[in-house]
């Protein structure tokens, strides 16, 4: 189910885009986009788009796919669906505005960090998310937020794209009831 048009999400990416071009308007240095992939580096690049003549951006948006750096990793393996992080120069002393699409545990900002630090030490790392939902597990929480959601169980939220950009609002069926175990 569409839960938002594309027309809805680029509004909510416009207000991203000037939320951040506000924070960055009198910085020295313009801040370095990286999006989670996947739903992430599509917003970071729509975001680049419209940043790119504003704050001066020089550097494409990179992408990191955390696949190697989840703590499910021991127990579900790599998905089949891995790609390569790109981030094109240091993040040495660099603001960095990590993107994302739903922040949801915090799991995935968190081993997105970790990936950054495998690329240098950044000055800062600012959190830009399309979407916030309840269930955080870790304190982790965004700079830049578009909107928050609250879910029922068994519900999720997910970035279809990359173009048209939607947000579709999946439910999983509930539980089948087992003939066998009565209790």
């Amino acid at each position: 189910m569409i839960l938002w048009d594309t027309p809805r999400v680029h509004a909510h990416i416009d207000a991203l885009a000037n939320a951040i071009a506000a924070r960055y308007a009198a910085a020295n240095e313009p801040p370095l986009l990286v999006g989670i992939h996947t739903g992430g580096a599509w917003l970071a690049q729509a975001l680049h788009r419209q940043l790119q003549d504003t704050l001066r951006l020089d550097e494409p948006a990179g992408t990191v796919d955390v696949s190697f750096y989840r703590d499910d990793l021991a127990r579900s393996g790599v998905p089949a669906q891995a790609r390569p992080s790109q981030v094109s120069t240091s993040v040495d002393g660099r603001e960095i505005v990590l993107v994302d699409d739903v922040l949801y545990t915090g799991r995935t900002v968190r081993a997105a960090m970790n990936e950054l630090f495998d690329y240098g030490r950044p000055a800062a790392i600012r959190l830009a998310v399309l979407v916030t939902r309840n269930g955080r597990q870790l304190p982790i929480a965004p700079d830049f937020p578009a909107e928050m959601l609250s879910l029922e169980v068994g519900e999720r939220i997910k970035l279809a794209g990359p173009d048209p950009l939607q947000l579709h609002l999946l439910r999983s069926p509930p539980p089948a009831h087992d003939a066998t175990n009565r209790a």
